[in-house]
């Protein structure tokens, strides 16, 4: 099971967090055009109490979904040898929801390559609180508030020095450029529908994909 999110963009420059610091801190006294933005994307395991971020300087896409879960699950894959399905835990966003056709079709591809058998859980509306990598990200504003985070490297050095019950999280930063938007056409989405097994009475929030055999 993992539960992933995305945390608020965040504006790097010298801008005020709030907060207290052990030295002192001078932010600037108006709001000037950031260096960057910069998005925290979480992926946390509660089994575990594992969490990594990737800190995307481009868009939250689709695509950068599905690439980050494959990176993961690459670098991650050998220490499960015995699970064949993950079970991912989301709200239902605009670039990763039941109906997005670009994640879906993304997601299939993944667990064919992968072999590895998906379920999309979602949150419904108003409660995407529950999801757990959501308890994360306070921890993460309360860390890095009172200090100023000038540069990208600084947004990550404190992301990596931040704790999840006494673990530091595994922290990696994403510079490619994703391109938003991007959609199937209904004559694309209908091959991928058929692979899609969602739950009857709540089609867009439960849905099952099933890996097809290699080879």
């Amino acid at each position: 099971m993992i539960s992933l999110d995305a945390k608020a963009t965040v504006k790097v420059g010298e801008f005020s967090r709030d907060g207290t610091s052990r030295v002192p801190v001078k932010a600037l006294d108006h709001d000037y055009e950031p260096d960057a933005k910069v998005t925290p994307y979480g992926m946390l395991l509660p089994e575990h109490d594992e969490l990594s971020i990737v800190v995307n300087t481009s868009k939250v896409t689709s695509d950068f979904i599905v690439d980050t879960l494959d990176d993961w699950w690459i670098q991650n894959k050998v220490r499960f040898p015995d699970v064949d399905t993950l079970v991912l835990l989301q709200d239902n966003g605009p670039e990763n929801s039941g109906r997005r056709t670009q994640f879906l079709h993304r997601i299939v591809q993944f667990a064919d390559e992968r072999q590895t058998n998906v379920r999309l859980v979602y949150y419904p509306p108003y409660h995407s609180k529950y999801n757990p990598v959501e308890r994360c990200w306070g921890i993460l504003e309360r860390h890095w508030n009172g200090v100023l985070l000038d540069s990208i490297d600084a947004v990550t050095r404190f992301a990596h020095s931040m704790t999840w019950n006494q673990k530091h999280p595994v922290v990696q930063l994403a510079t490619r450029v994703y391109q938003a938007g991007v959609r199937l056409s209904k004559t694309a989405m209908k091959a991928v529908e058929p692979r899609l097994s969602r739950f009857p009475k709540l089609p867009w929030w439960f849905i099952d994909i099933h890996c097809r055999p290699s080879g």
